[in-house]
């Protein structure tokens, strides 16, 4: 009768072995998916309906501009981000089913903003001039709003806005 033994040396090999087959598993299907190319699409402005913007006192016309129109949840978690620049005539105009305070942040926004805050009765209520790209601190309405208007950041100076002037819009 003969009898075969296994040394304590050859016990020791197996999991390095295993290892080892697994290592090599992983690096050809690291290797294969490395291979892949990913498709990076820019977001575009879409034009959904113009906006004006007047002054309180005296109801002349500030300016005109395209708009986006932000309003299922999707859009308005999603606003501006991913976005490499806006022209000056261009901006998105969230709409929200009833007034209550909100907040933004710029999360994910590639650039600087101007946030107009606006009430029920379509008249500003507050605005953050400025708005730093990729910043997640909360910019808060301050007041309750139903509508915010997100555009490049330097124009609510150049428009002079102030509180209790009014926007008007149309979808298209």
């Amino acid at each position: 009768m003969t009898r075969s033994y296994i040394s304590m040396k050859s016990i020791l090999q197996i999991p390095v072995l295993l290892l080892a087959i697994f290592l090599c598993g992983s690096l050809y299907s690291c290797k294969e998916t490395s291979k892949k190319n990913i498709k990076v699409v820019d977001v575009v402005f879409t034009k959904e309906g113009e906006l004006e913007i007047k002054k309180s006192i005296t109801d002349s016309l500030i300016t005109k501009i395209n708009i986006e129109i932000a309003e299922s949840d999707y859009e308005t978690q999603t606003g501006l981000m991913y976005r490499k620049s806006m022209q000056d005539d261009q901006g998105m105009l969230f709409i929200f089913q009833e007034e209550r305070m909100h907040s933004f942040y710029m999360k994910h926004t590639e650039i600087p903003l101007d946030i107009i805050f606006i009430k029920a009765d379509l008249s500003i209520a507050s605005f953050q001039e400025n708005a730093e790209p990729f910043n997640e601190n909360g910019l808060s309405s301050k007041v309750p709003i139903q509508y915010v208007l997100e555009v490049n950041a330097g124009l609510a100076e150049k428009w002079q806005l102030e509180i209790g002037d009014s926007i008007e819009f149309h979808k298209m």
